[in-house]
Formats: C-alpha cells, structure tokens, sequence
C-alpha cells in the first residue's frame, strides 16, 4: 500500500506540475496579447477578376460568379508573423479531429493548387463578365475562319506558332494545313554579327523538322530570307515534307550548294516558280538543265555566279517560261547584260513578263538561220527600267516586241533614246501602262523639248489607266493637247494614275483632266515650275483630286 500511495502522490504531482505549466503557457499568452495594440485591420476588398499573366502578355477576366467559399479562390488571411516553436515534450497532447480535418482541407487546397493546370498565355484581352472561357468555346471553323483573315495579311509565321499556345482548342485550330500553305521564314535566331552556337544549329533543325512533318503536309509557297546557314537542310526537308510545293523564295541567303538542287529535283516535282533574287546559286543552270521544262517563273539577280542562268534559258532549257526578271545588286553601277533576243524568243516562246531592273541589256547578234521568229506572241509586260544610262534604241525596242500585239504593260523609265516614233511603231493597241519618266542618279536631263506626245495619246487614250512622263521635256501647249485629248477620250473614267512631275504641264490643262477623269486617284504635280506655288506636290485620293480642282476654278 506503501509503494501505491507514493506512485499516486508522484502520479498527482506531476499532474499537478503539468497544470503549473498550463497555466503558465495560458498566462504568458494573455500577457502577449494584452501588449499588443488594438488596430483594426482594414477591409479587404474581394477582387472581381482572375489575372493570368504570361511571356509577353496579361490577361484580365472579369468573374462576377466567383464564390470565396471556394478553397482555391479562398483569400490568404494568414498572420505574418514568427511562428513560436511548440514544443512537443511537455505536452503529449493529440490533435483533435476537428483540427485534423482543418489541416487536411488545407493539405488538399494546396495540392489541388499544385495539381491546377497553369493558364496558357492569351493574346488577347477579354471584357466578358459571365463565361471567361468564351475563346476555348468558340467553334473550329470560327477560328480557322479568323486566323485565315490573319494569315492573309500578317503570314503565317509567327502568327499560329503563338496562339496555338493559348489552349487546346486554339492549338487545333492553329494546325489546320489550309492556314500553312504560304509560309515565310526570316532569320531571327542570331543577333547581327555573332555567330551561331551548335546548340542553336540543333535547335533550329529540330524546329524545322517538326514544322515540316507537324505543319507544312499542305504547303505551296515557301519563303526563306537572310539565312547564312542550313539553308541546304531547309531546302531538303521542304522539298521532301512538301509534295504540293510549288513556289520557293529564297532571298539573301548564303551558303546554298547544288546539293540543294538535287533535292528539289529528285523531292520536288510540283515546283513551278523559283525567286533566288540577292543569293549567289551554285548548280541552279545545272538543275535548269535537268528539270528546266517545269518550271514557269524565274526571278535571280545579275552576277558573277549567276551568269551562266540566261545562258541555260536560252538554250531552251525552260519552253514553258512565262515570268523572267532580272535584276542587280543596289549598290552596283552601269551594269551591262548581254542577250541574244533572237535566241530568248525561240526559247521561250510562251513568256508574258520580261523584266530587267536596273540592267543595261546589249544586242547580241547571233546567226541563226532556217528559223521564223515571231518574237513574243504572248507577251503582256515589257519592263527596262533604269536609272543610269541605257542602251535601249528604238530599233532594238522593235526587235523585242514586233511580235507582240498583246502587250498591256510598258516601262520605259531611263531610257533617253526612245522617241515618239518608236511607241507608234510598236504593234500592241491596247496598252494600259505606258512608263516613259526619266530618273536619273548621275546624268543630267537635256533641256532640249521633244515632240510627239500628242499622237502617243491619242494612240492608247481608250485604253490608257496610267501614264508616267515625268522629267519629258515637251512642250506645254503639246502637253495641254495630250492629256486633254486623254480627257475627251471615250474611255475617259479609265485614267487612274497620271505623273506630271518636273513637266511644262498648265493649270488649263490641269482643269480638262481633272474635270473629266472621275476615276483619277494619283497625280504627281511636283516640280512643276508653270503651277502656282502650293500646288506642286502629289495627290492621292478623288477628294484630294477634288480640292485641287477646287483650286483651280
């Protein structure tokens, strides 16, 4: 009995410690709290919206259905405060259940937060106070439908590469193939000057491969512009991801192998156009040799390396040629191209656009005989525009086009020695664009006055929609003639753009012209020393037309 009462007396005693403690911890925190000062706490005001922010945007959507109560949109009213430590080993007190189920809920709303999908970035800003997911609703022929408006305007890329990161539904819609059949690719990995990384070489063959085999099962058109490396690698994987491929640019690049035309001619058997403007080509005569007959429409800049490509074309390489253009360098001066042209209408036969920017063309006579030419039975633009000295002769302009009845198209800017005489000789009769301006970088204008003007526009005014003689130093009661009878023409709504600049032209003639071409939207007054001063500029638009005419009354 001896031995039980002392277990109980020590049993009570530190029972009775315990309570000591109790009551001591109890005490301590009545102190503290005492001590601290009554401030009331200011009123939290309840956000009405939902921020998701993303890389380069923020998003803000208006909730008005939003109830607190729920755990995720709960809001944080923790203490900021030292945590005390507790200390476990005086008190051997168990949790109660109410406690438990307290800490569970807060385990749960913190893994439910973990496990919430974080929201995609938007592109754009919605004002919708009841249905934030409006832009996940939307049907996929709704937002084809929008993202092809886009595409036709903006391109491609990077248009649908950032909004198919805005959700699922975006996504889908973004990799409809209708919306990448024309795709442009510039060079943005590498600042001017660096060169690349070989984890950057990766990366943008990785991306290209997966564009290739995910996006491009429809593409026609391809564009590639300032690329310095993988260009070859570019040109492989279109040409054999791309079987509809019809068109390819491939601007300012270097670096380009013929192994890359090989690959268009085993892979791409649907090209039909090909632009290398501003790229030094390696093996492009050869791949015209070999599979020249398909292609329709060439586009390359004179040069060292680029030389032999009027050569292969004039070998008949290419019959089925409707479109070339050649043009030079910005910075190159008196370039001078030599062509057989003799020899260019028997090899293309079916070409409806000659163009030579900038390039100073020098007959080239060659022999060849058993052979009729009838030059270019279908040809429709004619265009030897420079703006340094040209060769062009009337001679040689009825050489190239004695066959053409079918021209539309004619410019003629820079060329000084082409004289009335040889446009009335010229077998086209329904020319729409007549170019005969004069722009000069280096050479100085004769003040010496021509003739003839008059007979020019009365051959072409029932058909005429532009007419470009700035700097022709005609004389302005022929000038007051020409667009007079331009004016009385039959067709006279037709003129839309009419360039006057640096010309003899008066305000009498200004007057017929502007009161009876109602379809005038552009004219070009500036310079003109017979025109009072404020009038010299250009017009753009039939109100602005309108004005003048105002003016002038």
């Amino acid at each position: 009995m001896a031995s039980t009462d002392g277990a109980v007396k020590d049993a009570g005693a530190c029972t009775s410690s315990e309570g000591s403690d109790q009551a001591n911890v109890s005490v301590k925190r009545k102190s503290t709290k005492a001590k601290r000062p009554n401030v009331k706490k200011p009123r939290v005001n309840r956000v009405s919206y939902t921020i998701h922010q993303g890389e380069d945007m923020l998003l803000v959507i208006p909730n008005s259905t939003t109830r607190y109560d729920d755990p995720v949109w709960a809001p944080n009213n923790t203490k900021r405060g030292k945590k005390k430590k507790v200390s476990t080993q005086k008190s051997g007190r168990k949790s109660t259940p109410a406690k438990k189920e307290k800490r569970a809920s807060i385990i749960c709303t913190t893994a439910d937060r973990r496990k919430e999908p974080r929201s995609p970035a938007p592109a754009f800003v919605s004002t919708m106070p009841n249905d934030h997911r409006w832009g996940q609703n939307l049907p996929g022929e709704v937002l084809v439908s929008i993202f092809q408006m886009v595409v036709m305007q903006d391109g491609a890329v990077p248009f649908l590469c950032r909004v198919g990161r805005v959700c699922r539904s975006w996504n889908a819609a973004a990799a409809t193939p209708v919306l990448w059949r024309k795709v442009s690719v510039g060079h943005c990995w590498v600042a001017p000057g660096k060169s690349q990384l070989p984890k950057t070489h990766h990366r943008i063959k990785d991306t290209f491969s997966w564009l290739a085999q995910n996006r491009f099962s429809q593409l026609q058109d391809f564009s590639l512009h300032h690329w310095k490396t993988n260009v070859d690698y570019a040109v492989d994987v279109v040409s054999q991801s791309c079987p509809h491929l019809n068109a390819l640019t491939l601007s300012y690049c270097t670096g380009l192998t013929p192994a890359a035309f090989q690959s268009l001619g085993l892979h791409a058997g649907s090209l039909r156009s090909l632009n290398v403007q501003y790229t030094e080509v390696e093996g492009l005569a050869h791949y015209l040799e070999s599979h020249g007959a398909q292609i329709q429409k060439i586009w390359f800049t004179h040069g060292p390396k680029n030389n032999r490509l009027l050569a292969a074309i004039t070998r008949k390489c290419c019959p089925n040629l409707e479109l070339l253009e050649v043009n030079t360098m910005l910075d190159s001066q008196n370039c001078e191209l030599r062509i057989c042209t003799q020899a260019l209408q028997s090899a293309c036969p079916k070409l409806k656009t000659f163009r030579m920017m900038n390039v100073s063309p020098l007959h080239k006579n060659v022999q060849i005989s058993g052979q009729l030419h009838a030059g270019f039975p279908l040809l429709e633009e004619l265009c030897i525009a420079t703006t340094s000295y040209s060769y062009m002769t009337d001679k040689y302009l009825q050489d190239i086009l004695f066959g053409s009845p079918r021209l539309r198209v004619l410019d003629l800017r820079g060329c000084t020695s082409i004289t009335s005489d040889g446009l009335l000789a010229l077998p086209c009769l329904d020319l729409e664009c007549l170019f005969w301006g004069q722009y000069f970088s280096s050479n100085v204008l004769t003040s010496c006055q021509k003739q003839g003007i008059y007979p020019v526009a009365q051959k072409w005014s029932h058909t005429l929609r532009q007419l470009d003689v700035a700097n022709q130093p005609f004389s302005e009661a022929e000038l007051e003639m020409a667009v007079g009878h331009l004016a009385g023409a039959r067709n006279s709504d037709s003129l839309r753009s009419l360039n006057l600049s640096g010309t003899r032209i008066t305000t009498a003639a200004l007057r017929a012209v502007i009161g009876q071409s109602t379809a005038l939207n552009y004219l070009n007054l500036s310079s003109c020393r017979y025109l009072p001063r404020g009038l010299k500029r250009i017009y753009r638009g039939q109100e602005d037309i309108r004005r003048l005419l105002d003016k002038l009354e």
